[in-house]
């Protein structure tokens, strides 16, 4: 069989051919290829890839694919504050709807289980400038109990927050000194609960009076599925700043990577970032190997979470059916006591009967 003839067109069309047109310092296949052959540390990483994984790897490193923005690695490159506190900080601000500037990044401390940490592809919590606090996560796939569990992490670095103003201030310590804490998640793969709401792809939860009375409660949370992001915007342009930013995290299809970058020429700078880090193969290597396994604990992770709700599903639906048996046997039990009452009654009607029946023929039996 002849091999097709690649034309000059075929060549300019093609997705990897897209984005080198770009950014011209894009390898191709052969050249990424070769240069991983001739070392044989990252040779032998390669070549303990699944072929699906070593293909994505390459396809992403050479333009067929865009790499993903939500891998730790290329998050913390891309947003670092110490280097690019603006782009974070513009990011925020819409999300938030407020002027949200960076001021330092905090440790993050939190008392989260090793377990649930693995599930996350980043996790970073940022001081900005007013002195409030913004805790944010990257899902990759959406932790069962979403809003409990955030509201456990959203407290936790609340009383840090109290217990470093109030080691600081001392005596002079005041509870106006307590600022906002703002989670912020994105997730790649949400939970099922924000599948009911197909249309929205930003939820915000703040705390609320029934009466219109205002405190500030210190704990609004804001919870964004990326995957129905993706879906919503099937076959629509984009059509202001915030989409576009969630379209640079969300989107790695050659033909809308061109398309924000056209219409949003400030993120050319930042794929450009993502593809001068590509030419270090030795780190970007490292980095996808390590999303490699936080993807295969991911996966563990949530298949417990899901057989652990199909438990509990299992669990409540037989508590209703026994429930509803352990009904069903109250209800038999009374109907046989009725039965049973009706033929005690029956029986001595029929004992009556009989007697009336003994009384007439007699009666008849003494007529002349």
């Amino acid at each position: 069989m002849r091999k097709p003839v690649i034309t000059e067109q075929t060549q300019v069309t093609s997705p990897a051919s897209t984005l080198k047109k770009h950014f011209p310092q894009i390898r191709t296949r052969q050249e990424l290829r070769q240069m991983i052959f001739r070392q044989p540390a990252l040779n032998d990483l390669f070549m303990r890839w699944s072929q699906e994984y070593q293909e994505d790897f390459l396809d992403r490193c050479t333009g067929l694919k865009g790499m993903k923005v939500l891998y730790d690695g290329i998050f913390k490159e891309i947003f670092n504050p110490e280097v690019n506190p603006e782009r974070l900080s513009e990011l925020l601000s819409l999300l938030m709807e407020r002027k949200a500037v960076i001021q330092t990044v905090l440790p993050n401390d939190s008392v989260r289980l090793g377990a649930e940490s693995s599930l996350l592809y980043m996790d970073i919590i940022v001081q900005l400038e007013d002195g409030s606090l913004c805790n944010v996560e990257i899902q990759k796939i959406g932790y069962a109990f979403p809003g409990q569990r955030c509201a456990c992490y959203s407290a936790d670095h609340l009383l840090r927050q109290y217990k470093r103003v109030k080691s600081i201030k001392g005596d002079k310590f005041n509870y106006r000194d307590i600022k906002q804490v703002y989670t912020i998640v994105f997730f790649e793969r949400s939970p099922s609960a924000f599948h009911d709401y197909p249309q929205n792809w930003l939820h915000k939860f703040c705390q609320q009076s029934n009466t219109g009375l205002t405190m500030e409660l210190l704990q609004e949370y804001f919870f964004i599925p990326l995957d129905i992001y993706r879906k919503s915007m099937e076959n629509k342009a984009i059509e202001n700043d915030l989409e576009a930013w969630l379209a640079f995290l969300s989107f790695t299809e050659p033909s809308r990577m061109e398309e924000l970058i056209t219409k949003y020429p400030s993120f050319k700078a930042m794929y450009q970032d993502i593809y001068e880090l590509c030419l270090n193969t030795e780190k970007v290597m490292s980095m996808y190997s390590k999303e490699l396994e936080i993807l295969d604990r991911n996966t563990v992770m949530y298949m417990i979470d899901e057989m652990q709700e199909q438990i509990d599903t299992s669990k409540k639906i037989i508590a209703e059916q026994k429930q509803a048996i352990d009904g069903q046997r109250l209800a038999i039990n009374e109907q046989q006591q009725t039965m049973a009452q009706q033929k005690q009654e029956l029986q001595e009607k029929e004992r009556e009967i009989a007697a009336l029946k003994a009384q007439l023929a007699a009666a008849k039996a003494h007529q002349p």
